[in-house]
């Protein structure tokens, strides 16, 4: 009897702590968490002016395989990169494929942005219009085929 207790025991605690378990990535272990996209390219020159020329990206930081850009407001990065670089692992040789991604873009005034890139003959891949679901957006493309969707949030109507 006091064998079965103490196997009783023993289960009831391990399963006690497994319930307990603490995410890998929590509050007090990673209290910065910070997402910079990344496009493996060779249009490393075509990216650096259609960001900082159509939408105000700053540069961070840039040598000769890699750049790295900053949102006007400075508070999300995008980085391209050279593919096969002999600096980097052969798991970052790979360049993108130009399908398959979007980046999102959010600003205060989506049709100020609209008109803009409109004036200087951006192509436009989805013209601006409004959900139900309430964004008012449009889309263009990047150099490397990622489609950029511009958008402004708005409360949904209750239609």
């Amino acid at each position: 009897m006091k064998k079965q207790f103490l196997i009783f025991t023993i289960l009831i605690m391990g399963c006690h702590a497994f319930s307990q378990e603490k995410p890998m990535l929590n509050s007090k272990t990673n209290r910065t968490m910070k997402l910079n996209a990344g496009i493996i390219t060779t249009k490393i020159a075509d990216s650096k002016a259609f960001y900082t020329k159509l939408l105000n990206f700053g540069v961070t930081f840039e040598n000769e395989f890699y750049l790295l850009l900053h949102a006007p407001d400075k508070s999300s990065e995008i980085s391209f990169l050279l593919p096969n670089h002999p600096s980097q692992q052969a798991f970052f040789h790979k360049p993108f494929q130009g399908s398959g991604i979007y980046l999102t873009i959010e600003v205060d005034d989506v049709d100020k942005i609209y008109s803009v890139l409109k004036s200087k003959n951006v192509p436009i891949k989805i013209d601006i219009r409004n959900e139900p679901w309430g964004d008012r957006h449009f889309a263009i493309e990047d150099p490397n085929g990622v489609g950029i969707d511009i958008v402004t949030y708005a409360p949904q109507s209750d239609n």
